[in-house]
């Protein structure tokens, strides 16, 4: 029985559409990979604005392009980002951004650099952005229903201890979390080959089972058009098989265990989509690191869980990841990544229930202000997802 309920409350910043974020982040947002020095150089200037620079934007087109734009006005929309200062290369480009962002109703402003350069450009971005790390200075925690909560997760450096301890640890919290009617998604397409059976068995109904397929047998269609008969040097990754995993059948089996044993699967998304009403979302997503939880970020999740058993450092601007972990090698040789250190569970010193609640009394200290590793350590991995060449 979790400590949690219904009537559980935490501290969050709701912002101007209804949503509640658990950062107060002000962001300087380059549009293309042209603009990230200017963006560097107005945080650099200005103490509280925090720039995420990126190498995309040009000469990308379709599908491609379409989620490049979801993903930046996704990631300024986030609930954790209080408002946003927008950086391109070219104004029109610039303006779709801003205009995504503002349709939450938050303070948000763009700045081209075509025909002003970057001295013009820097200097007026900079005032913008002053003046929005003030308005947000003063900006206060309120009390806010659990049900209020976004939560992702996704894995990484997976070994044989993260299927039978960290990822059952995350499975706990998401089945309680689930039942308090909270939002949840997971992910990485890849990594539940062999086991998206079982996956498909979990869908609420035909309609999401569906979709769910149709997302799994669109990856399987990337890989038979590239002539891939197998995921070898990648799925599973020389980390994963030092850590014991040998088929990417097993790396499935320990991915699914992050989702429970009670919950169901109550919807599905595209890359970078947003949810449209509680319960637990699948998300086609790529199982890089960084990719995924920067998805993640741009679909409005406001905190992450993050299992790892050989160890991984992943972070990111927006979204802080909560990491856990149940080796005790790795716990010992990069404690100043793990949050939560959950080897008591297959060291039996400790049970299935207690492991979940204790992730979760480290996510609630964690939305109320408590800093994760990752961000203590400064790490803000932010790595958008591509899908085609530049043309």
């Amino acid at each position: 029985m979790s400590f949690l309920s219904k009537d559980s409350t935490f501290w969050g910043y709701r912002r101007e559409n209804g949503r509640v974020g658990v950062r107060n982040h002000v962001i300087v947002l380059p549009l293309d990979d042209l603009s990230n020095a200017a963006a560097e150089a107005v945080a650099n200037n200005i103490k509280g604005a925090m720039a995420i620079p990126h190498p995309y934007g040009r000469l990308q087109f379709g599908a491609d392009l379409d989620l490049h734009f979801a993903t930046l006005i996704g990631a300024g929309s986030n609930p954790n980002v209080a408002a946003v200062v927008v950086i391109g290369i070219e104004d029109a480009w610039t303006k779709k951004v801003v205009d995504g962002i503002a349709a939450t109703g938050k303070p948000v402003s763009g700045f081209g650099i075509e025909g002003h350069g970057d001295h013009e450009t820097i200097m007026k971005a900079s005032q913008a952005a002053r003046e929005y790390v003030q308005w947000a200075s003063e900006k206060r925690r309120t009390e806010c229903p659990i049900s209020d909560l976004w939560i992702s997760t996704k894995c990484g450096e997976s070994d044989t201890t993260s299927g039978c301890g960290a990822n059952p640890t995350v499975g706990d919290a998401f089945d309680k979390l689930h039942a308090l009617g909270t939002t949840l998604v997971f992910g990485e397409t890849t990594e539940l080959t062999g086991g998206e059976h079982i996956v498909a068995a979990r869908c609420a109904n035909d309609a999401v089972r569906e979709k769910f397929m149709f997302m799994f047998d669109r990856y399987q269609g990337v890989v038979n058009r590239h002539k891939t008969s197998d995921l070898s040097d990648s799925q599973p990754t020389k980390g994963n098989i030092a850590g014991g995993l040998t088929t990417i059948e097993e790396k499935a089996l320990g991915n699914i265990q992050k989702i429970g044993r009670k919950c169901t699967v109550d919807g599905v998304i595209d890359k970078a989509e947003m949810p449209t009403h509680p319960g637990l979302w699948f998300m086609d997503s790529s199982s890089a690191a960084a990719e995924m939880v920067t998805l993640c970020a741009a679909s409005g999740f406001v905190v992450h869980f993050f299992p790892t058993g050989q160890g991984n450092v992943i972070g990111n601007p927006i979204l802080p990841v909560i990491k856990l972990c149940a080796n005790p090698r790795t716990v010992r040789t990069m404690r100043e990544h793990i949050d939560v250190d959950c080897s008591g569970l297959l060291q039996r010193e400790r049970t299935m229930d207690q492991a979940g609640d204790q992730l979760l009394e480290m996510m609630m200290r964690t939305i109320n202000g408590r800093l994760t590793a990752a961000e203590a350590l400064g790490h803000r991995e932010f790595v958008l997802t591509r899908l085609f060449e530049s043309a």
